[in-house]
C-alpha cells in the first residue's frame, strides 16, 4: 500500500513518526504551515518556520525515505492579528520555492472581516502564482463556514478544481463535492473523523477527488491514521485499486497541478546546514 498524506504537521513530530509512517507505506506528504500553539508576535517568525519546512523538514523526511512538500500561507487563525498580518506581503517571494505545491492553510476560524480579507488575498496569489490552494473549513458551524467559504471561492479567479477543502465531514461532504472541490478528510483518534465514518462517506460518495489526511500535529493524534483507513477500506469490502486512489492517486493529482512534486527521493544529504538529525556519533 503507497500512501500520500495530504496534510500533516511534522514539525511537530519526531523522528519515530517518520520511521513507523515509511514502515507503514507513506513515501509522500504535505506539511501545511499552521499556528504554533500560541501567538507569534511578529512576521519575522513566520519566515523562520517557512525557511524550516522549505529546508530542514525535507531534509529531515528524506532520511527516512518521504518526500516531503508543503504550502505556505498566512493561517487563518492568525489573521486576526495585525502583528501578523505583514505577512501577506512577503508570501510571493515564497510561493516561488520549488517545494511549495499550493498556497494553504487558507479559510476560516471564526469567520471574520479578516479572515475574509485574508482569504480573498490569498485566493488571488494562488491564481497569480498558478499554484492550488488548500482550504481550512471552520470546526465550529461547519456548514454555514462552508458555504461562506464557496461564496469567496466563486469571487476570486481561482476555478474550483485547483482548491482542496480540507476537515469535511458527512454535513459538508455534498455541498463541497457538488461545488466542483477537491474534498478532504481528517482522521483523528477523538474529534474530526474517524476511519468508520470514513468509509460511510466512502460508501456515499465514491473515490473521486476524495483526499484523506492524518493532520498530525502536537495535540493528540495519529500520523499513521492514513494507513488505518486504508487498511479499514480493504475490510469494507473495497479493493486495491480504490484504497490507490483515495491514499495516492488523489493527492498526486490535486497537488501535482502545481507542476512541482517530485516523488523520486534522491539520495539524503548527510548534513543541512552544517546539522545531522544523528546525536552522538561523529
Amino acid at each position: 500500500m503507497r500512501i500520500f498524506d495530504p496534510h500533516i504537521h511534522m514539525t511537530s513530530r519526531t523522528t519515530d513518526d517518520y520511521r513507523a509512517m515509511y514502515d507503514a507505506g507513506v513515501r509522500a506528504l504535505v506539511e501545511p504551515s499552521f499556528w504554533l500553539g500560541q501567538p507569534r508576535t511578529s512576521p519575522a517568525s513566520f519566515f523562520d518556520y517557512f525557511d524550516a519546512l522549505l529546508g530542514w523538514e525535507p531534509f529531515r523526511a528524506a532520511q527516512y525515505g518521504i518526500a516531503h512538500h508543503c504550502t505556505l500561507a498566512l493561517n487563518p487563525k492568525e489573521a486576526n492579528d495585525p502583528r501578523c498580518t505583514p505577512v501577506l506581503d512577503a508570501l510571493p517571494r515564497y510561493l516561488v520555492k520549488d517545494s511549495v505545491v499550493a498556497v494553504g492553510e487558507i479559510g476560516y476560524d471564526s469567520m471574520t472581516p479578516a479572515e475574509d480579507t485574508a482569504l480573498a488575498a490569498q485566493l488571488q496569489l494562488a491564481a497569480d502564482h498558478g499554484l492550488p490552494a488548500l482550504v481550512h473549513t471552520p470546526h465550529r458551524d461547519k456548514l454555514a463556514g462552508l458555504h461562506r467559504t464557496l461564496d469567496v471561492i466563486r469571487e476570486s479567479h481561482l476555478p474550483p478544481e485547483r482548491v482542496l477543502l480540507d476537515h469535511l465531514n458527512e454535513t459538508t461532504v455534498k455541498d463541497a463535492t457538488d461545488s466542483g472541490c477537491w474534498a478532504g478528510f481528517s482522521i483523528y483518534p477523538d474529534t474530526k473523523m474517524d476511519e468508520d465514518r470514513m468509509i460511510a462517506v466512502l460508501r456515499t460518495h465514491g473515490t473521486e477527488r476524495i483526499l484523506v489526511n492524518s493532520a498530525a500535529d502536537w495535540g493528540r493524534s495519529d500520523p499513521l491514521k492514513t494507513r488505518k483507513v486504508g487498511d479499514a477500506m480493504l475490510a469494507a469490502g473495497f479493493d486495491e485499486d480504490d484504497v490507490d486512489q483515495v491514499l495516492w492517486r488523489n493527492p498526486v493529482a490535486f497537488y501535482g497541478q502545481s507542476g512541482r512534486l517530485q516523488l523520486d527521493i534522491a539520495a539524503p544529504e548527510p548534513l543541512h546546514e552544517g546539522n545531522s538529525i544523528l546525536r552522538g556519533g561523529e
